[in-house]
């Protein structure tokens, strides 16, 4: 099964560094990184407002713990938001290439 998972960094250099880790190990076939936006979220107690990266990884459930742990591992933030939702349809021959892309 497909999987995309979300994750946001806090410029773009970190954004790059990621996908390319992630799409050269063979954990993700395909990152997009998207225009910054603006995310509010209470940290520690305090409400922090700030610019962040968004990424839509996509994946397969076989690869999201090793593509997880790859994650945290070279995420700069300290709890990183990670979140996988399921891709239920899709073109089968884009959802066909990205289990290729990420065999282990």
């Amino acid at each position: 099964m497909t999987l995309l998972v979300i994750t946001n960094v806090p410029d773009r250099a970190a954004a790059d560094k990621l996908a390319d880790a992630l799409v050269a190990d063979g954990l993700a076939a395909c990152v997009n990184i998207l225009s910054p936006c603006r995310s509010v979220y209470r940290w520690k107690g305090d409400v922090q407002h700030d610019e962040e990266f968004p990424l839509f990884i996509k994946t397969t459930r076989e690869r999201y713990a090793a593509l997880e742990q790859a994650i945290r591992a070279n995420h700069p933030y300290e709890l990183p938001e990670i979140i996988a939702v399921p891709v239920e349809r899709g073109l089968s021959a884009y959802l066909d290439w990205v289990a290729q892309q990420t065999r282990g």
